[in-house]
């Protein structure tokens, strides 16, 4: 496996773990669950962080990308309601 092959696997992995979380967090409330979310939120950035120090990504690009959404959320969510 190649150090960008591991690396994008890993990345897989924490975005998963992200997912499972969350779900907890519905399923079986707040309370007992946030702890899990912010640990495997902060996996997550640790493998978003090493994504771009391989230059793989730009964070210029990213945070234009994390602008659009955000106004796709206004007008197609009630998030902002």
């Amino acid at each position: 496996m190649t150090r960008i092959e591991e690396l994008m696997t890993i990345l897989m992995e924490e975005c998963a773990e992200v997912t499972q979380a969350a779900s907890k967090v519905i399923r079986f409330g707040e309370q007992e669950n946030i702890k899990a979310l912010e640990k495997e939120i902060g996996d997550l950035q640790c493998m978003l962080d090493m994504v771009q120090e391989e230059d793989l990504i730009s964070w210029t690009a990213v945070e234009q990308y994390s602008e659009c959404k955000r106004i796709k959320l206004h007008t197609y969510s009630n998030l902002f309601n």
